[in-house]
Formats: C-alpha cells, sequence, structure tokens
C-alpha cells in the first residue's frame, strides 16, 4: 500500500465523518472504496468515448455498403 496525503474541502470530511459513523467502516477503507468506484467510472467513460469515435468512424463505410446491398436488391 502507499501511504498519501489529502486535503479534503471541509465540507466533503464533515459529510463522510457522519456516514462514517453510522456504517460503522474506517475511514481509510471508505477512501479506498470510493477511489475504486470513481476509477471504475472513469474506465467506463474511456470507454464509453472510444467506442463513440470507432463508430463514427466506421458510420460512413457501413451506410456506404448498405446502399450498395440496397441497389443489388433492386437491380433484380
Amino acid at each position: 500500500m502507499k501511504n498519501i496525503s489529502l486535503k479534503i474541502d471541509d465540507g466533503i470530511f464533515s459529510d463522510t465523518e457522519k456516514i462514517l459513523s453510522k456504517i460503522k467502516k474506517s475511514r481509510n477503507r471508505y477512501i479506498n472504496e470510493a477511489i475504486a468506484y470513481y476509477n471504475s467510472y472513469q474506465k467506463r467513460r474511456f470507454l464509453e468515448q472510444k467506442l463513440k469515435a470507432e463508430s463514427e468512424m466506421v458510420k460512413n463505410d457501413s451506410l456506404k455498403i448498405l446502399k450498395e446491398f440496397e441497389d443489388i436488391d433492386y437491380a433484380d
């Protein structure tokens, strides 16, 4: 494990302490779980952006191929 120094806004710290007193979890464990959750969220956002970009790249080709298939159907 790595040690870090962390500055937290007063309001966030106060809210966190209130929650911790109710759920009986250590501050360290709570912060680790929060960071893990946020990391997972960010990874999903990066994947979403990547998929959108890749989808845009193939969109025009897909439409072109679809048009070609439609033209073949009407040629008969």
